[in-house]
C-alpha cells in the first residue's frame, strides 16, 4: 500500500465532509423528532423534505466509501486481521468499486480479494523494462573505411506484363522443370515421366523464349510465362 496514496485519500475525504458540512443542513436536524414528515412539509415547505432526503443520501454514501476505504486500507494487513477485512470488503462494495479503491490506495488487487483461509498461489511478477534516455547523444564514432563506400540503389524490379488467364507468373525458387512438371500434373491428373516432363520444359521455352532469354535455368521472379499450345 502507498503512504502517499493513502494519505491523499484521506485528505480528498477529509474535503468532502467539509464540502457536504457546508452545502447541507445540520445532520441532527435532517428530519424532525418523531419522524413527524407531513409537519416538516406543513412549516417549511415540501422543498426542505426533499433537502433533507438529498442531504441524507449524500452523507450515506460518503460514509460507505469512507468504510469502503477504510477496510480496503485494513486488507491490505498481514494474517487474519487483513483476512477479515478482506471478507467484510467484499460484502461492502461490488467489485468495480474494491478495484477503484484499490487503485486510489495503491492496494494490489489480489490482497483484496484473498479468502480468508485460503492461500492464494503468488502471482507471476512481470519485470517490464523502460528504457532510459540518456542524458547525453550517443557517442560520434569516427567514421572509419566503411562511411566511404558509396550508397548504391537497390536494383530496380523488372515491370513486367500483367499475366492473362492461364498464365504462370515466376516465383521465387521456381524451375522450367517444376512449372511444367506442376502443368502437365494438372492436365492430366497423373504423375508424369522424367521423359514427358523434359519434352514440356523445352516446350515451356520455346514458347516463352523472349522472356526466358538463352538460359532456361535461370527465371526470375515475376515473369509472366504462357503455356505452350
Amino acid at each position: 500500500m502507498s503512504i502517499r496514496r493513502l494519505a491523499a485519500t484521506t485528505a480528498a475525504m477529509a474535503v468532502a465532509a467539509v464540502v457536504l458540512r457546508l452545502l447541507t443542513p445540520d445532520p441532527g436536524r435532517l428530519f424532525p423528532p418523531g419522524g413527524d414528515l407531513q409537519r416538516t412539509v406543513d412549516v417549511a415547505g415540501p422543498e426542505a423534505l426533499l433537502l433533507s432526503g438529498v442531504a441524507a443520501l449524500a452523507w450515506v454514501v460518503w460514509a460507505w466509501g469512507a468504510l469502503g476505504l477504510v477496510l480496503t486500507a485494513l486488507s491490505a494487513l498481514p494474517g487474519w486481521a487483513g483476512a477479515v477485512a478482506g471478507a467484510l470488503l467484499r460484502g461492502v462494495l461490488p467489485a468495480s468499486a474494491r478495484r477503484a479503491t484499490a487503485l486510489a490506495l495503491g492496494v494490489g488487487l489480489t490482497t483484496v480479494v484473498a479468502l480468508p483461509g485460503h492461500s492464494a498461489a503468488p502471482a507471476p511478477v512481470v519485470v517490464v523494462t523502460a528504457g532510459v534516455e540518456s542524458p547525453t547523444g550517443p557517442p560520434d564514432w569516427t567514421a572509419g573505411p566503411m562511411a566511404a563506400i558509396p550508397k548504391t540503389a537497390p536494383a530496380a524490379v523488372p515491370d513486367w506484363p500483367a499475366p492473362a488467364p492461364g498464365d504462370h507468373v515466376v516465383l521465387r525458387g521456381e524451375c522450367l522443370w517444376s512449372i511444367a512438371e506442376a502443368d502437365l500434373r494438372a492436365r492430366t491428373g497423373a504423375e508424369p515421366g522424367d521423359a514427358e516432363v523434359a519434352a514440356a520444359v523445352g516446350r515451356w521455352w520455346a514458347a516463352n523464349a523472349t522472356v526466358i532469354g538463352d538460359d532456361p535455368d535461370l527465371l526470375l521472379p515475376g515473369q509472366v510465362l504462357h503455356p505452350p499450345s
